[in-house]
């Protein structure tokens, strides 16, 4: 799958054109920390083993599920759409997972979703997954205005703290 083929896809699926546009801008994103983490990697003489493209790819379809549902449920039926169109399973677990920094096995069951650990894995969905936190329609945004967001709408302080560890994490890697 190539870019323009991903674009068709969330089209076809029916997204709209703003969640279209919110993808891109978390795929550019998404690109952008994967290769600064790949860059500053090779200059402490290091090796990081990612897949840019896949990166890249995730991103724009992070949010497929949107074409069903806007709820927290949109991850669930993104990676059902992923699987219906035969997606490379790296790209399902990336749009599986994504939601802010993932849901443990024991949340997924109090939020209702299917019983499974949603938490991101790999470092292309943890990338995929900070990338979508910090980008807010098609403009990116600090650490501190997204949590300040979340904390106005009284989110769980223990999903904020996943997320700012998923952001800790991401930016240890990068000089």
């Amino acid at each position: 799958m190539n870019e323009i083929e991903a674009i068709e896809l969330l089209a076809k699926t029916g997204c709209s054109g703003r969640v279209i546009e919110h993808c891109m801008a978390v795929a550019a994103y998404a690109r952008e920390i994967a290769e600064d983490i790949r860059s500053c990697a090779l200059r402490r003489g290091e090796h990081v083993d990612i897949d840019i493209e896949i990166v890249y790819l995730g991103g724009l379809l992070h949010d497929i599920g949107r074409s069903r549902t806007h709820g927290i449920f949109h991850a669930v039926e993104g990676a059902c759409i992923a699987r219906e169109n035969g997606l490379d399973e790296k790209l399902v677990n990336i749009i599986e997972r994504h939601i802010g920094a993932g849901i443990p096995r024991e949340e997924a069951a109090d939020l209702g979703l299917p019983v499974k650990d949603y938490m991101p894995i790999t470092l292309e969905e943890k990338i995929v997954a900070h990338a979508d936190n910090l980008v807010s329609g098609k403009r990116v945004v600090s650490l501190d205005e997204f949590v300040t967001g979340l904390r106005n709408k009284k989110i769980n302080e223990k999903i904020i703290l996943r997320i700012i560890g998923l952001n800790d994490e991401i930016c240890s890697m990068i000089c």
